[in-house]
This record gives C-alpha cells, sequence and structure tokens, in this order.
C-alpha cells in the first residue's frame, strides 16, 4: 500500500454544508458545486431565518444523497418534531443551550441524527473548552459541530483558534466560523488529524455584498461558493498527497 493510499484512507474526504439558504437559486449553487448538505435556520431572531414551510419547499429540490439540515436555538422538543414531520430526511443542528437530554428527547432518543453545536471561545480562551468532556456528554450526536463564541448564537464569521483544539477527539468534528475559501484548506490541515473524521460548515463566508461591500445575509454567492468547495477538494489533495 503506497503513502497516498494510506493517507486517503486515514483521511477521508470533507464533506461540505451550505448554510443559511434562503433561495432556490442559491439551493441549486450549492448542489452543482458540490455540497453534501444544505442548512435551513430555524431560529426567528437571525438574519438568515426561514420558516418550517419554506424549508421543505427548498428542500425539494435537493436530489439524492444531498442532506437538509434544520437549524434550532433552544426549540422546544413539539416545534423541532413539526418541522422534522415536512422535510423528509433532515438532520437537527442544536445550535443553542440544549443539554444531552434536551437533543434526546427532541430527536426521538438519537433515532433521528444530530449536530450539537460547541461554542468554542475566542482567542487564547479556546484552550480552556473542554471538547474532549463536551463530544462525550453529546456522544449520541451524530458529529460536534465547532463554531466561534461570539453574541448571539453563531453567523458572527468569526475564527476561533484551532491550534489550540485538543490534540485528539474522540468524535466527527464539523469546522464552521468564519470559514472562507481563503482559510478553509488551513482549518482542515489543522483539525482533521484531531478527529475521527472532519466536514465544513460556511454560511457568511459565501454571501453576496452589496454595492458598498456589506454582506447580505441570506444571499448567497454562486462563485463563492464554488471556490469554497475548490478550496476544500485541495485541501483535501494535499494532504492525501503528503
Amino acid at each position: 500500500m503506497n503513502a497516498r493510499t494510506t493517507h486517503t484512507d486515514t483521511y477521508p474526504r470533507t464533506r461540505i454544508k451550505i448554510c443559511g439558504l434562503t433561495r432556490e437559486q442559491d439551493v441549486d449553487a450549492a448542489v452543482s458545486a458540490g455540497a453534501d448538505a444544505i442548512g435551513f435556520v430555524l431560529y426567528a431572531k437571525s438574519p438568515r431565518a426561514v420558516t418550517p414551510e419554506r424549508a421543505a419547499e427548498l428542500a425539494k429540490r435537493l436530489p439524492p444523497f444531498v442532506t437538509p439540515v434544520l437549524l434550532f436555538v433552544n426549540a422546544d422538543a413539539t416545534e423541532i418534531g413539526a418541522a422534522c414531520a415536512i422535510v423528509a430526511g433532515a438532520t437537527v443542528q442544536f445550535h443553542g443551550d440544549e443539554t444531552a437530554h434536551e437533543c434526546q428527547t427532541a430527536t426521538a432518543d438519537a433515532a433521528r441524527p444530530y449536530l450539537r453545536a460547541a461554542r468554542i471561545p475566542l482567542g487564547d480562551d479556546a484552550q480552556a473548552f473542554d471538547l474532549v468532556q463536551f463530544a462525550n456528554d453529546y456522544s449520541n450526536a451524530q458529529a460536534i459541530l465547532l463554531d466561534a463564541h461570539v453574541d448571539g448564537y453563531g453567523g458572527g464569521g468569526k475564527t476561533f483558534n484551532w491550534s489550540l483544539l485538543p490534540p485528539s477527539v474522540n468524535a466527527h468534528l464539523v469546522l464552521s466560523g468564519g470559514l472562507t475559501s481563503a482559510n478553509v484548506g488551513d482549518g482542515i490541515t489543522s483539525v482533521r488529524p484531531r478527529c475521527k473524521s472532519l466536514a465544513v460548515d460556511v454560511s457568511s463566508g459565501v454571501e453576496a455584498e452589496d454595492a458598498h461591500g456589506k454582506p447580505l445575509r441570506g444571499i448567497k454567492d454562486p462563485e463563492k461558493i464554488r471556490q469554497f468547495v475548490a478550496a476544500v477538494r485541495a485541501a483535501d489533495r494535499h494532504l492525501a498527497g503528503m
């Protein structure tokens, strides 16, 4: 077995989730670029929020093997169940202060796959976050999503210090928080050796801008999506060839 095969086996390809979509054309652009999952924000305070009914309408555009992900922040189990009932095959993303028991209850004892967001402090404080214990507490989660701890609940376009994460976490991880086509390769290189497998999640990093250069929340730029996916694939090739 040559070195290339060995590294490919050790590091399977990085899965990609494009989050915060609100329009048909953006869903189509993400699918066309090669996204593995599409995220819909069901949190009314978010500028990217959609209703469950709108999420269901958009999710109908997804082809086989592209997963819809429904993001909730401190929602009750009834609300989560009702949304999942109209979005076939959805994965749930808990992005608030939900306990392990609440995640279990809302997903019928994890019969429905779910992601649990870990809000990693910015700066040197990232080292104080016990990710190993957090992953153990939410051991029934399909993956732990790493996001920067900012005011509100995600979507702030901030990165935390990836180098301060533990060297070994017995969980599948999803890297999020301030990712762009310019830095995602470094994030993959830093984080992937530390976990069972790695996916990446981007929202603000692929959003369109207005005439003054300000981001249009919930409106995606198809070229930025393509560039992001290309950067992820380039990082995969780099690690496979090491």
